[in-house]
């Protein structure tokens, strides 16, 4: 079975009709995604006084009804950074959220990337931030998108949660406990807190208690389900910062939890977005949306034809979580990708590589004692059952 791709569509700002971006429309196929097709798209989307915000929103084919994520970025400490700011440094995170039948709408707030504009969220100087007013005028953007959203015909209004990494996850947290978004069903909050300079004070923000002040306000007002998602490592925010701004906000909201993660990487605070941190965080996201209720299936997940492939329990020999986990990545990743296995239990993995077949059989070899096989290339299930039905397997000759 082959790729179903992305399409890529942009649309050139021709109108703005309420707050729905309108206009012509340019795609082409890109090959390197598998599972659900998915649509990205370019829009612009009217906000507060006559502003537009860029944004991306990525989803999978079809009429819906979907439900909806409102993906925030982080910010940068330099403006040259935060006019580079991107949806593609989320696009993969995104495409998780896209495969199990969410609309990602992912917006560029004032001050970054193609929206451009002044910064409207600068707190001020460490010595007295003014974090209550940055972040009203963030979540100003946040729910410009949020209405956008909710107002397109293939999204269920009532299925909408914020989501977001580092400043971003602050940010999906104060819009929730400030503005009371209809059909909010959850906030999904990574890494999320404000201050922080690793290169100055790794692990160490720099106003940890006027941060913890605004963890305080939300816990007083949030109503729905919370989940703070950290790294033993991050540079940012170090597990002994972030568990207590969780506190502050969980002592007067209970509904909230707190995952620390491994340590991942130089920087866990980047787990979210990396392809790899998938085997971490994704696990995590599913237990706590299927406690509250909340779907989050693969949309391929009862397709007979891909069942093989996204069957985690018929990867042969594998027995460590650690090999589980690069499986799922695999099954995350773009391509070209490739997932190795061992006779010994070990295994290799590659994504986004165009030698990832040669990549994933060369891990695979470095730790295992015993020959390594390619399990699976791209959307293709290389390995065969043993004919005689006795539990071994053999390669495809097209494991090379």
């Amino acid at each position: 079975m082959g790729g179903r791709g992305i399409v890529r569509a942009v649309l050139l700002a021709a109108t703005l009709v309420a707050g729905l971006g309108a206009g012509a429309a340019q795609a082409q196929e890109d090959h390197s995604y598998y599972g659900p097709r998915l649509i990205e798209e370019r829009v612009r989307i009217a906000a507060a006084s006559g502003r537009t915000i860029a944004a991306t929103i990525l989803r999978a084919e079809g009429q819906g009804p979907f439900g909806a994520v409102i993906l925030n970025h982080g910010v940068s400490a330099s403006a040259r950074e935060r006019a580079r700011e991107s949806s593609d440094l989320l696009i993969n995170a995104a495409a998780v959220f896209a495969r199990r039948g969410y609309v990602v709408v992912m917006p560029l707030r004032r001050g970054f990337g193609a929206t451009g504009g002044e910064m409207a969220e600068d707190p001020g100087s460490c010595s007295s931030p003014d974090y209550r007013t940055a972040e009203s005028n963030a979540a100003d953007d946040v729910m410009a998108a949020y209405d956008y959203a909710r107002a397109l015909p293939y999204v269920d209004g009532n299925r909408m949660i914020l989501a977001g990494q580092s400043a971003g996850g602050m940010v999906a947290l104060y819009t929730a406990g400030t503005r009371t978004p209809p059909g909010l069903q959850a906030v999904l909050a990574f890494a999320a807190g404000r201050g922080g300079d690793p290169d100055i004070n790794p692990g160490v923000p720099c106003a940890i208690e006027p941060v913890a002040r605004v963890f305080d306000m939300i816990g007083k007002s949030i109503r729905v389900p919370v989940l703070m998602n950290y790294s033993e490592n991050d540079l940012f925010f170090s597990p002994k910062v972030s568990r207590q701004w969780f506190d502050r906000l969980s002592a007067s909201w209970q509904d909230a939890e707190y995952a620390l993660q491994p340590a991942f990487g130089k920087d866990g605070h980047y787990l979210f977005g990396d392809t790899l941190g998938v085997r971490y965080w994704l696990p995590t996201v599913e237990g706590f949306l299927a406690k509250h209720g909340i779907s989050f299936a693969r949309l391929d997940a009862a397709d007979p034809e891909r069942s093989p492939l996204l069957a985690l329990e018929r990867v042969p020999n594998i027995k460590s979580d650690a090999c589980r986990g690069l499986y799922r990545a695999f099954l995350e990743s773009p391509g070209p990708r490739a997932y190795a296995v061992s006779g010994d239990g070990r295994c290799g993995f590659a994504g986004g590589l165009p030698d990832a077949r040669d990549v994933a059989m060369k891990q695979c070899s470095t730790v295992a004692k015993s020959g390594c096989t390619l399990y699976a290339v791209d959307d293709e299930l290389l390995w065969k059952e043993n004919v005689a039905g006795q539990g071994a397997g053999a390669p495809a000759p097209a494991a090379r």
